[in-house]
């Protein structure tokens, strides 16, 4: 069946929204299973919505955007590849591979190109906030928003509009003509966690605390040497002894944040149980700009 402009217009609509549930809205649908079920419910099919948005969630399990880091856009490509898979009833497991995890890969430049966009409209806010403009700071605020709602919303309405062909081209464009455009777009996409630790370390009470990020910056490398080292002893003696049973594990993620959450959680109680004398310089921030004090 073909795919109808009511449908492709309340996807476009989900497109365009899941990003802002991601970055402030916080309801849990911007999920890939939530845009599974969402599009398998627009486009008739919820089984198959939720077999590509299940195998997509899997995708990006434990992934984040940390640092302003991009990531794959697994909510975009669930929804193209469900309105694809039901509208021209392709296998959900072809339309997976085919369509979901492509334009998922795609989407990333939309993504750096969403985030550049918003720096346009955050100096903005900053000139608003000299000027005491609030109105001002309220509407570049709103159209922040809307560039990233825009960033998702226009690659799916394309590509529900003009079917797997444009898709297709597209991606062929920027691999060949356009190849330049996209090598640029990965290569700031890769500057961005970069930039966003060392923006994060500027506000950060480093100098205050500098020896538990010298701890914790020795502990994590010192392990995952330790970890990565066993790990690979026990893959080489696994490749020369038939019998021998490989039960080596990488260092975990969840122990390195357990130590950071140990190290954080003593500072913590030894802040409260810390008279609270007021100095002049609470409250304020540094010369350097990092916030030496909590200013509630």
């Amino acid at each position: 069946m073909a795919i109808q402009w009511w449908q492709i217009l309340i996807l476009t609509l989900y497109a365009g929204y899941q990003i802002l549930d991601e970055l402030q809205v916080y309801t849990g649908l911007a999920q890939p299973v939530f845009a599974g079920l969402i599009a398998g419910l627009v486009m008739g099919d919820v089984t198959t919505g939720l077999i590509i948005g299940g195998s997509m969630q899997l995708t990006v399990l434990g992934v984040g955007t940390f640092g302003g880091a991009s990531r794959i856009d697994a909510n975009s490509g669930t929804v193209i590849a469900t309105a694809f898979s039901v509208g021209i009833g392709m296998d959900p497991e072809q339309a997976i591979a085919a369509i979901a995890v492509p334009v998922a890969g795609l989407m990333i430049q939309m993504d750096i190109l969403g985030r550049f966009a918003n720096t346009f409209f955050a100096n903005r806010i900053d000139t608003k906030i000299e000027e005491m403009d609030y109105k001002g700071i309220e509407r570049n605020f709103l159209m922040g928003a809307l560039s990233w709602g825009l960033s998702r919303a226009i690659p799916v309405f394309l590509a529900l509009s003009f079917g797997g062909g444009f898709v297709n081209s597209l991606v062929s464009v920027l691999n060949n003509q356009l190849q330049w455009l996209g090598d640029g777009l990965s290569v700031a996409g890769a500057v961005m966690p970069a930039v966003g630790f060392a923006v994060l370390l500027r506000y950060l009470p480093v100098k205050k605390h500098m020896p538990y990020l010298i701890l914790g910056f020795v502990i994590t490398a010192l392990l995952t040497t330790v970890f990565g080292n066993i790990q690979l002893l026990g893959d080489t003696v696994g490749s020369v002894v038939e019998d021998f049973s490989n039960g080596f594990i990488s260092m975990p993620m969840l122990a390195i944040a357990l130590i950071g959450f140990a190290l954080a959680f003593r500072e913590y109680k030894r802040t409260v149980e810390t008279p609270n004398v007021p100095t002049e310089n609470s409250g304020i921030t540094s010369n350097e700009g990092e916030i030496e004090d909590d200013e509630l």
